[in-house]
């Protein structure tokens, strides 16, 4: 039996949320789109109950693009519904699962396996947690009500998967109602509260100066003492002063926002309308940013692996200090998130703190080529995953142009003649997209942002805000000119 006849039945019979029928107007999809970010900000702050304040959170370094918050009912974040994506392009990528994305059934099937493999996920990212006794019971909790230890570690298994499918149907919810997805949507409230806290957090951080940039400078102000004009105080201002992170957040902004505005645009003319012309653009980001996700996904996904081999003993691929690796393969493969991760000084100050050795400088050197090419290289790779099953690809774009009833002037119109056209921008501007933000992540992950956000959640927040923007000039026009939903797909 083929994959379609075996679980084709069985994605069928999976709870979703209903589609609208016809098309839904632009002020409905903002109120959805609003609602849905409303309730993510009121589930984060909602603790898991009797979860003890030892446990540790696997994510606390990806959190900045997982979304979600540490011992609250977004625990998971949207980490099952990117490693489901990853799993399953990987395998309709290698043609393990036979299916063709243009085809509406195969995509209604891809959808169905996609959600079907996130709530498998759910599962399997809460068990390790707790199996590795990194979510840990509160004793007084269950002493409290008069149960065992083992009652209280179900409980907290229960919230944190009804969590993970809270954040399946909220994406599906944006998805279908709002504007954008889900997925770019908490990734973005997430990033912005980073940056904001980064700002205006005045707590103090490890050396006892505020974590907000607007407090330090106000705090070294008042101290001019710390203010040094030597070799040493200019890296202090820079590093520890937060003058670093903000050029790069700056420029961070501004490369983003130029490389999305940047585009090949291909000329379109319509077949029965005698002077009907537009443009088909091909952005540089053709793919979006939402690649990169998978790259540190994938990393993320090995850096739990190594960290449940360590909670039992089993040292051979690394070490940890609570969930930082601190040598063997593990530490190779962690990401960079900022200078105190390469620069060999304030590596040793931060493995000082830890109370464990530093690597040497050629591990560092080491570490650090093994990130860049994570990014750079990794992010062609899924870059080309993406467009391909998201109908982003040369063919089924000609598809999309073809029924529009667009053509390219002066070739016949036919989709042979659309497709070849197409094939001669998009595969080559995909993997060069994927590769120019593997680099910018890159830069900004060595020279690090405000807040904690980190260079990969940056920019991962600005593309999917300008992204956000298009969407909703997009739907705006396609409020004032109905016709144009024909060539987007929609519903007229």
């Amino acid at each position: 039996m083929s994959f379609r006849e075996t679980l084709g039945p069985l994605f069928n019979k999976l709870p979703s949320v209903t589609g609208p029928e016809g098309h839904v107007h632009f002020k409905t999809k903002l109120w959805w789109t609003l609602a849905v970010l409303l309730l993510y900000f009121a589930l984060r702050n909602v603790p898991l109950f009797g979860l003890s304040a030892d446990s540790i959170d696997l994510f606390e370094s990806y959190r900045a693009f997982f979304a979600g918050a540490s011992g609250t009912l977004m625990l998971l974040g949207i980490g099952p519904i990117v490693t489901a994506s990853i799993v399953l392009q990987l395998l309709v990528g290698a043609n393990v699962i036979e299916l063709d994305l243009s085809d509406p059934a195969d995509q209604a099937l891809f959808q169905g396996a996609q959600k079907f493999l996130v709530l498998v996920m759910i599962v399997l990212e809460t068990l390790p947690q707790i199996w590795g006794g990194f979510l840990l019971p509160d004793a007084g909790v269950a002493a409290a009500l008069g149960v065992s230890l083992g009652t209280i570690t179900l409980l907290i298994f229960i919230q944190a998967c009804i969590g993970g499918v809270l954040i399946l149907f909220m994406d599906e919810i944006v998805s279908k109602w709002g504007i954008g997805s889900g997925v770019g949507l908490f990734i973005v409230a997430e990033v912005s509260q980073q940056i904001i806290t980064g700002f205006i957090n005045w707590a103090p951080d490890q050396i006892g100066l505020p974590v907000g940039i607007i407090p330090k400078w106000i705090y070294l102000i008042q101290n001019t003492h710390l203010l040094e004009f030597s070799m040493d105080g200019i890296m202090f201002l820079l590093i520890s002063g937060g003058i670093l992170a903000l050029i790069t957040t700056v420029m961070i902004f501004l490369l983003v926002v130029y490389a999305e505005s940047s585009r090949i645009e291909i000329p379109l003319s319509h077949s029965a309308t005698r002077g009907a012309r537009g443009r088909f653009p091909v952005k540089l980001v053709y793919a979006s940013v939402l690649p990169m996700i998978f790259v540190r996904a994938l990393q993320a996904n090995f850096q739990i692996i190594g960290m449940l081999l360590d909670s039992r003993g089993i040292t051979f691929l690394g070490e940890f200090e609570g969930s930082t690796p601190i040598n063997g393969l593990m530490y190779y493969i962690s990401p960079i998130n900022s200078p105190y991760d390469w620069i060999p000084s304030l590596v040793a100050e931060s493995y000082a703190a830890m109370g464990v050795a530093a690597p040497a400088t050629w591990q560092i050197g080491l570490h650090v080529l093994i990130d860049a090419t994570f990014l750079i290289v990794g992010g062609a790779i899924f870059a080309i995953f993406w467009v391909e099953t998201t109908g982003m690809g040369a063919k089924q774009t000609s598809q999309k142009i073809f029924n529009s009833g667009m053509q390219i002037p002066g070739f016949r119109r036919n989709i042979g003649s659309i497709e070849k056209v197409m094939g001669r921008y998009i595969p080559k501007v995909t993997v060069i997209g994927g590769a120019f933000v593997g680099l910018l992540t890159l830069i900004a992950s060595l020279l690090g942002t405000i807040g904690e956000a980190g260079g990969m959640g940056l920019l991962l927040a600005v593309s999917i805000l300008y992204r956000l923007y298009e969407d909703i000039a997009s739907e705006q026009m396609m409020e004032m000119h109905p016709m144009l939903r024909q060539f987007f797909g929609g519903e007229r």
